[in-house]
């Protein structure tokens, strides 16, 4: 069986799971492994997604489970990502979710927002949540590296308020250090942005992405989709299996510098 949720398009046979830890072939189906299954879950401004355009000040309810579908030598978050299963804290169904979101309501809760690891891979729990959470009034929202084929995109996107999208690079070569496709990520973002508010987050790694050239063209390429697109350009710290020191600051305000040319709302983080 073929996993086409994303573009590494896994064959899996029977028990095997795939390159994201998260989906496996069950019985002859193509199944998620963490349906319902959450690592975190947390209350948190909305600015720390980050969304700085989205209802600011509001909070909203975080939650992750495992698994990822790249594999970035500098993981913030590595200890989910590379997860199998093992730190699952808690099982929960569409439904009970959704009571939570609203019982949180009374202390400024928005809605509901998939985060932590990569949530796309989880894609039946979310599409399942998020329907209920629409109907509830609930807002939705998503933090993704973008990885995800048209067809399901397109199934969830009617669901979806707000998406935060990492562009980790802005080169094609970059991206397969990564196990990456640069491609697809761009197009989840052309699409996304249709039908949604989008904010980009890029992550500047030393000796990985941090030349002011492809900002350039990235802030040109956003600008070309929609002027009005949030870019959070943020500082790298050592982490995982990355040991190269923190990126500089006056790099990182030379990047929005740069991308301020091209696009009127740019931020600096992690500075």
């Amino acid at each position: 069986m073929r996993c086409t949720l994303c573009p590494h398009l896994c064959e899996l046979k029977e028990g095997q799971t795939g390159f994201c830890r998260a989906r496996i072939n069950r019985d002859g189906h193509i199944v998620s492994k963490q349906y319902g299954e959450l690592t975190g879950v947390a209350l948190d401004p909305i600015e720390k997604k980050p969304l700085y355009h989205f209802y600011p000040g509001s909070m909203i309810l975080s939650v992750g489970s495992y698994g990822c579908n790249l594999r970035c030598p500098f993981c913030q978050n590595y200890s989910i990502a590379y997860d199998s299963g093992r730190s699952v804290q808690v099982k929960v169904n569409p439904e009970d979710l959704v009571e939570e979101a609203e019982f949180l309501k009374d202390q400024g809760n928005i809605g509901i927002a998939f985060t932590y690891n990569e949530p796309m891979i989880g894609f039946e729990f979310m599409l399942d949540t998020f329907k209920l959470a629409k109907a509830k009034g609930l807002k939705t929202v998503i933090v993704t590296n973008g990885m995800i084929n048209k067809d399901y995109l397109e199934m969830l996107l009617p669901y979806t308020d707000a998406l935060n999208i990492d562009l980790k690079a802005f080169n094609d070569l970059t991206y397969k250090k990564i196990q990456g496709d640069l491609e697809t990520v761009k197009q989840t973002i052309e699409l996304s942005s249709r039908v949604a508010h989008v904010e980009v987050t890029s992550l500047i790694v030393p000796k990985f992405n941090d030349s002011l050239e492809e900002m350039k063209q990235e802030a040109q390429w956003l600008a070309s989709i929609d002027p009005q697109i949030v870019l959070h350009i943020t500082r790298y710290f050592p982490r995982f299996r990355y040991k190269e020191s923190p990126t500089s600051i006056s790099l990182i305000n030379e990047m929005v510098k740069c991308a301020k040319a091209y696009l009127p709302h740019v931020y600096r983080g992690n500075c």
